[in-house]
């Protein structure tokens, strides 16, 4: 019986770290190794991105400037913080109220904007936006986007990929 070859698999389909798609995937897992979760692998759809090893629930999302198709100008960086009714996997369960059921949000940006030198995968390009969801809840209220000047004002902490873990801890036990 012939199978298909994993690693030929992953390849093909997922290795556009420029498209959205990916590009958050690769921000996810960048959070989650970051945190040390425990976690050995992704669980889709479920309430929130990353658990952390102390228990912090971590909303992940990401975005860049450069994309995968052609660009007449950098993108405008721009995050969905839409609540929504969470799903549980550990219990199966939906909740009955739209929500942000995270303790934290992290605003993952790639920020190289030359696309002859643009690596999703060199972490320096990257930098992370921390805010507990209590903050972004008090000050967007009910709001299904937001921007980066906009995370800047509402004192969502900028954070170099080393000082991930420890702004998390602080954000989520807010």
């Amino acid at each position: 019986m012939k199978r298909i070859d994993k690693e030929s698999f992953l390849g093909w389909a997922h290795s556009d770290f420029l498209s959205n798609t990916e590009r958050g995937l690769l921000a996810e897992y960048m959070v989650a190794v970051a945190t040390n979760s425990p976690s050995s692998k992704r669980q889709e759809w479920d309430a929130y991105d990353v658990v952390t090893s102390d228990g912090i629930k971590v909303e992940v999302k990401a975005s860049g400037y450069v994309q995968t198709w052609e660009q007449q100008k950098p993108s405008a960086i721009r995050f969905n913080i839409s609540e929504r009714i969470a799903w549980h996997a550990d219990t199966n369960t939906y909740e009955t109220v739209p929500s942000r059921s995270a303790d934290a949000y992290v605003f993952c940006v790639h920020h190289e904007k030359n696309e002859h030198r643009v690596d999703p995968l060199d972490i320096s390009q990257w930098t992370f936006y921390v805010v507990s969801t209590k903050i972004l809840n008090a000050a967007l209220g009910k709001q299904k986007s937001v921007g980066l000047a906009t995370l800047r004002n509402i004192g969502a902490t900028e954070v170099s990929y080393g000082q991930l873990a420890s702004a998390i801890r602080a954000e989520g036990r807010d």
